[in-house]
C-alpha cells in the first residue's frame, strides 16, 4: 500500500533557476525528486508548499511524494541528501495522512527579504542578501507596510506571469526590524502570487530612499495596477522561512526558521 511521505527542505536558490522542473532537469525539483527515486527504487513526484523563483531561498520549504517503497524516515533524509548537491538539503520527513497536500493544507506562509545595508558591498552576502547603500527610512517604510497588512486584492503586486485564480491575498503580518547593518522584512501571509513579496519590497525600498512617501504604497495597492508599483526587488534577498499546517504533519515548518547568516 502506497504512503504518504513529508519532507521538510532547506536551499540555497543563488544557483538554482528556481523550484519548479524544467527542461533538462535542471531546477530544484528535478534534483530532489531524481535523489528520492534512487532511494525509493522507482520514479518520484513531488508537490511542494510554495513554488521558489530563481535565485530564491529556502528553510522549511515542505514537500510531499507518495510512494510504494517502505523504508525508513531515516533513509529519506540521510539517504537523499547523499545523493543531493550540497545547496539542497533534506531536513527531516514524517509520514503523512493519505490525503494530505504540502500546497493546498497549508494555512500560512513566512517569508523574510533581508537587506544589507552598508556604503560598501560585501562579497560574502551577496547571494543572500540585497545591497543598499544609501541609508533607508526604516519608520517610514514601517508605517508604509502596515497599509498592505489585511485582506486585499494585492493586483498592484503580482507579476504579468501569475496564474493564480484570485488576486485577493490575506497578510496578518508585515514587520521591519534593523539587525546592526542588516535589515529583515518579514511577512506572514495565507498565500502569495507570483513575485508578491518581492514587488511589495520594491516599493517600500522606494519610500525608504525617499522616492515616494509612505502613503503612496496604500494608493498603489487601491489602485489594483501593477504599472503604478516600483520595481521587482531582487531575487537573492528573500527567503521561504516558514508554513504552517497548524498541526497536521510532524515536522517543524513553523515557527519559521531563519536563515543561519542572519
Amino acid at each position: 500500500m502506497p504512503q504518504r511521505i513529508a519532507l521538510l527542505l532547506a536551499y540555497d536558490g543563488s544557483r538554482w533557476p528556481g523550484w519548479q522542473t524544467q527542461p533538462g532537469g535542471i531546477a530544484i525539483q528535478d534534483v530532489l525528486e531524481k535523489a528520492l527515486g534512487q532511494v525509493a527504487d522507482h520514479a518520484i513526484s513531488t508537490v511542494c508548499a510554495g513554488r521558489t523563483d530563481a535565485g530564491v531561498h529556502a528553510t522549511a520549504q515542505v514537500v510531499h511524494f507518495d510512494t510504494e517503497a517502505d523504508r525508513p524516515l531515516n533513509a529519506w533524509v540521510r539517504g537523499t541528501n547523499a545523493h543531493l548537491p550540497t545547496t539542497i538539503a533534506v531536513q527531516s520527513a514524517a509520514v503523512s495522512a493519505p490525503d494530505f497536500h504540502a500546497r493546498f493544507d497549508a494555512k500560512r506562509r513566512a517569508y523574510r527579504y533581508t537587506l544589507y545595508c552598508k556604503p560598501q558591498r560585501h562579497p560574502l552576502l551577496e547571494k543572500h542578501t540585497t545591497w543598499i547603500f544609501q541609508p533607508l527610512d526604516i519608520p517610514a517604510m514601517r508605517l508604509a507596510a502596515s497599509s498592505l497588512v489585511g485582506t486585499h486584492d494585492f493586483s498592484s503586486f503580482r507579476s504579468s506571469q501569475c496564474q493564480a485564480a484570485s488576486p485577493v491575498r490575506s497578510l496578518e503580518r508585515f514587520e521591519i526590524a534593523e539587525h546592526g547593518s542588516r535589515v529583515c522584512i518579514d511577512v506572514c501571509g495565507n498565500a502569495f502570487l507570483h513575485h508578491m513579496v518581492r514587488n511589495m519590497v520594491g516599493a517600500l525600498l522606494w519610500v525608504g530612499m525617499g522616492k515616494r512617501s509612505a502613503a503612496w504604497v496604500g494608493e498603489v495597492l487601491q489602485a489594483r495596477d501593477r504599472t503604478l508599483g516600483a520595481m521587482t526587488a531582487p531575487a537573492q534577498g528573500l527567503s521561504l522561512q516558514g508554513v504552517d499546517y497548524a498541526g497536521k504533519i510532524a515536522l517543524e515548518s513553523w515557527p519559521p526558521i531563519c536563515l543561519p547568516w542572519e
